[in-house]
């Protein structure tokens, strides 16, 4: 890996091109190397898990909304969207937007999490619709994948966003035009042009994430998408980009980011080095911010100690009132009422994003939005420990989020910064790196409880590292109710192949769904398209 010291010049001292960010990225977009097999073997994971969160999500309200609206674009030769027939084809850029809503709406997709937070899934979603609006192939698509991973993730190794309140697209949109201009093969200087274009574009502040927090939430990457075709197509007609959009005297480090005196330090593979960093990524077991993954595991497994058995997060275990019936619930409903406080001892960011350290009094309403609930690290741990499972849906629902006895346990909880997981949580040693932190479970009597995870146990270094098998398995836990077993079987089947898919064959990555099965599935008449 290369790394590039990435700082503000004045306008009257011109910085070559050569030696700009954007160019870089460009370069590393623009070459033909060949991917590694394990490489090869996690793009098919991602699409796989990417599909399956996808369908898990496609008749909630938000994707609903997203796809009416592309259905008002329809296009011969097009790309597909997800829950529709492979004949019914539309614009590429409104593929994307739709099934990036799709994609994120459940937050159960993949994460990488460094100097800033990011999502690297949501590069799938517009590469995937521009390949098949374009005629290309698997092979084509994976190797973009690999690009687009690359970069995004090693902009979220070097710079920083959270710090200066600014939304993580803005490092998807330039992945996602890079990612486009290795799938279509451009020349280094249009893909340069697209990545400053994207840049340029995407910046915005984190509210989004902030408070009562929206639908947006699943909106922010397919906006991302779209921003990214775009700007790849006006690069393409010959159309020219802020610049440098990095480096620049009123660029976006000098005035949205640390300032004209910053640095920052941005690796990258070098010339004849793989792109690799989508190994480094890691998926979600459970339909949670990702800093919260550790904490489920963790309740599940404290369960133990207050006396009740652990159990799955499958949908038909999720019967909480049947459960407080059993020995074993009242012996635990005894344990949690007994408990004075319960304080996570995490990282900076876990604690000021996610924990109380935000400030965000919704993160406590039992009213909340999903979207708010989900980044709650004290709801998320004590539905956990209640209820001893986890479930897209259930775990949610307004009967659990309104429960009094989990609603007291709930309130009991607080976060706070430890710098022993704030350095764990930044450390570049994947070895060392964590996303956990520890509990201290304090009871009435004085008694206490203690405890520590640093990762899920579905991360790589976790108890239960994901397999492919394992993705499989998500995937049809996920898709069980709504799709059936043979078009489960076929995209499977299908997404394993993609390195040998031919042009004709790429639409075979789509999933489709009986019309009984999707709602919003036309155009409705609200709103301008």
């Amino acid at each position: 890996m290369l790394t590039h010291h990435v700082k503000v010049y004045p306008s009257k001292v011109p910085l070559p091109k050569s030696e700009q960010l954007a160019w870089k990225m460009a370069e590393l977009a623009s070459r033909r190397a060949l991917l590694e097999s394990d490489v090869l073997e996690m793009v098919i994971n991602r699409i796989i898990d990417n599909a399956g969160v996808a369908i898990a999500a496609i008749n909630r309200e938000p994707v609903a909304n997203a796809r009416s609206q592309a259905l008002a674009h329809p296009r011969a030769g097009g790309a597909t969207l997800f829950g529709l027939s492979h004949d019914q084809r539309f614009e590429a850029e409104w593929a994307a937007w739709a099934n990036g809503v799709a994609v994120r709406e459940l937050d159960m997709h993949d994460t990488f999490l460094a100097a800033d937070y990011s999502h690297p899934g949501d590069n799938i979603p517009p590469l995937l619709a521009v390949a098949q609006q374009c005629g290309l192939t698997g092979a084509q698509l994976a190797r973009a994948i690999a690009v687009a991973y690359e970069i995004q993730i090693d902009l979220v190794r070097g710079i920083c966003l959270h710090e200066f309140k600014k939304d993580h697209i803005a490092h998807l949109c330039p992945s996602v035009a890079a990612g486009l201009g290795a799938l279509l093969e451009l020349d280094t200087d249009i893909i340069y042009q697209a990545v400053q274009h994207a840049v340029h574009v995407s910046f915005t502040t984190r509210q989004s994430r902030k408070g009562e927090i929206s639908s947006w939430k699943a909106y922010a990457p397919a906006h991302a998408g779209k921003l990214g075709v775009e700007a790849v197509d006006r690069a393409m007609r010959g159309e020219r980009s802020p610049c440098p959009i990095y480096e620049g005297e009123d660029s976006v480090i000098a005035w949205m980011l640390a300032g004209s005196e910053a640095a920052y330090e941005v690796p990258l593979p070098g010339p004849g080095e793989p792109c690799r960093a989508i190994l480094e990524s890691y998926t979600k077991e459970h339909s949670a911010e990702y800093q919260a993954q550790a904490w489920i595991d963790l309740a599940f497994r404290l369960r133990k100690k207050l006396g009740a058995a652990s159990r799955s997060s499958r949908r038909e275990e999720a019967q909480i009132s049947s459960e407080k019936n059993g020995a074993s619930s009242r012996r635990l409903l005894q344990e949690l009422n007994a408990i004075r406080e319960i304080v996570l001892h995490t990282s900076h960011h876990t604690h000021n994003v996610i924990g109380t350290g935000a400030g965000d009094p919704q993160k406590f309403d039992p009213d909340a939005s999903r979207e708010t609930l989900d980044h709650s690290v004290m709801y998320i741990f004590a539905a956990a420990l209640y209820t001893g499972f986890w479930h897209h849906v259930e775990s949610y629902a307004p009967a659990l989020t309104h429960d009094p006895d989990l609603v007291a346990l709930w309130r009991k909880i607080r976060t706070v910064e430890d710098p022993e997981w704030t350095r764990r949580y930044h450390t570049p040693d994947p070895r060392e790196k964590a996303f956990g932190g520890r509990i201290v479970i304090t009871f009435q009597d004085g008694r206490q409880i203690t405890d520590e995870i640093a990762v899920a146990d579905a991360h790589p270094l976790g108890a239960r590292p994901f397999r492919r098998p394992d993705y499989i398995r998500k995937f049809e836990a996920l898709t069980e109710d709504i799709l059936s077993k043979k078009e489960s079987e076929r995209f499977l089947e299908a997404a394993q192949r993609l390195p040998k898919l031919l042009p004709k064959e790429l639409p075979s990555l789509n999933i489709v769904l009986p019309t009984k099965k999707l709602t919003c599935a036309r155009r409705d008449k609200r709103g301008i398209f």
